[in-house]
């Protein structure tokens, strides 16, 4: 049987010293997720399995190197984390697998369900490809060299959650026990641990490629050759693995996704599909003054599927946006992304109450700790759009302004998307969590 590696997510040193995570309810994170990976290991070690906790002195990217460098073939490893959000009603367990790994996915599925069978009081939020993460993507799941999950065990801001995990600790880590012994003995030392499993073929924009890639633990490669047909410069991708096999080197084809290339995957013909010849011009998808391009309906379903009573409340909201959207030039697709990265899709929470109609946290003046209101769903959508066009743009406005800060922007400071990070949102990050959604709601749409 194969060896385990447990890492306590944001139990890591960071260039600030060790980082707590999320704080809530007098405690952190990271003390939460060091006493339940202690647990695990204790248990996990009982039943007589090998496992190595990961350092709690590394950055995340020494994480992953002190793990690449010790392991095995038949090893898994496996992050744990308790989520944020700025709902307390937000709660349950999910499980991230890297994208496109039906394996992955039914190893997720077993975590999952060996927690869920210990604590059946704890919501079940699924298992999640890693591209439906805030930021579109986990280094954990993509950079580790052996099979890899990260599991969010909860959510710390909600108490129910916060209290089940403190009270029934040695619950949680007998289930996650469980999960990882059904997932480590799945993980066949006579198939998904041979270095290269099976010969796949490859398509691009629907025609058969005359070369071959290549399954390892269950992720399609493709040869480096087709890389570069595809004119993509991977030296802006410095953590891209590559392997050899053959004399040939392959990469990772999921990586392509960050090139804008979509990824699909037929496991009945072993076949990995790649789509570059995109119906939307990529090369605008981070400039915030652009058009859109999905429809009405395709929003309506992107903000159903997830969260099915965000429509309840606010039925013309994608409507709205499109319509308010495209009468300053803005792109509605990207403010609509970015009201769902807010909102939570509708889902609102902290300081913000739906009836304000403030759908991307817009502030007040006169340093009133209030956020704003706006009389309607459209008013407060054209607000909206008119504090990115004033952000993103020198252009004069169509409508009457109605952003109570508009004003106080510098205009035409941030014309990308990315560049809305530490301006709009003190998070670092922010620019990519838009991005990453607006590629979630194009995949949703079969435009990407």
């Amino acid at each position: 049987m194969g060896r385990i590696f447990i890492s306590a997510a944001h139990a890591l040193k960071e260039p600030g010293g060790i980082d707590p995570g999320a704080i809530a309810g007098g405690t952190t994170e990271a003390r939460e997720m060091i006493l339940l990976r202690d647990l695990i290991v204790t248990e996990l070690r009982t039943r007589h399995f090998e496992v190595l906790a990961a350092p709690d002195n590394q950055t995340t990217a020494q994480t992953i190197a002190w793990i690449n460098s010790r392991a095995h073939q038949g090893d898994v490893a496996l992050e744990i984390h308790i989520d944020a959000a700025t709902n307390p009603s937000v709660r349950g367990a999910s499980v991230f697998y890297i994208a496109n790994n039906d394996q992955r996915k039914s190893n997720a599925e077993l975590l999952l369900v060996g927690l869920l069978h210990r604590v059946p009081q704890l919501p079940n939020r699924g298992v999640k490809p890693d591209t439906a993460s805030g930021l579109g993507n986990l280094i954990f799941c993509r950079q580790a060299t052996i099979p890899s999950l990260l599991m969010d065990v909860g959510f710390l801001t909600s108490p129910d959650d916060r209290s089940l995990l403190q009270n029934r600790r040695r619950d949680f880590a007998l289930g996650i026990a469980d999960g990882i012994v059904s997932w480590s003995r799945a993980v066949d030392p006579g198939s998904e641990n041979t270095s290269i499993q099976t010969v796949i073929n490859i398509t691009i924009n629907g025609q058969n490629y005359s070369e071959k890639g290549v399954l390892i633990n269950g992720n399609a490669y493709i040869p480096i050759d087709l890389v570069d047909r595809l004119r993509i410069d991977l030296s802006k991708a410095p953590n891209v693995r590559r392997v050899t096999y053959r004399q040939i080197v392959y990469i990772k084809a999921v990586e392509l996704r960050e090139f804008h290339v979509s990824i699909s995957w037929d496991a009945a013909s072993h076949t990995i599909n790649l789509r570059s010849n995109l119906p939307i011009s990529l090369g605008q998808i981070d400039h915030i003054m652009s058009r859109g391009y999905t429809s009405e309906v395709q929003l309506q379903l992107f903000l159903r599927n997830n969260n099915e009573s965000g429509l309840v409340k606010f039925p013309d909201l994608p409507k709205l946006y499109r319509e308010e959207a495209s009468i300053e030039g803005v792109s509605y697709d990207m403010a609509f992304c970015q009201m769902c990265v807010e909102t939570g899709f509708l889902r609102f929470g902290g300081d913000i109450k739906p009836e304000q109609n403030n759908f991307a946290g817009l502030a007040t003046i006169g340093g009133s700790s209030a956020v704003a209101s706006f009389d309607s769903a459209r008013i407060g959508v054209r607000a909206h759009i008119q504090h990115l066009k004033a952000y993103a743009s020198l252009e004069p406005l169509v409508k009457e302004v109605v952003d109570p800060r508009f004003s106080f922007v510098t205009r035409g400071i941030a014309p990308l998307i990315d560049q809305l990070s530490g301006r709009w949102s003190a998070d670092l990050h922010y620019g990519a969590k838009i991005t990453a959604m607006l590629k979630r709601l194009y995949e949703s749409a079969g435009l990407l």
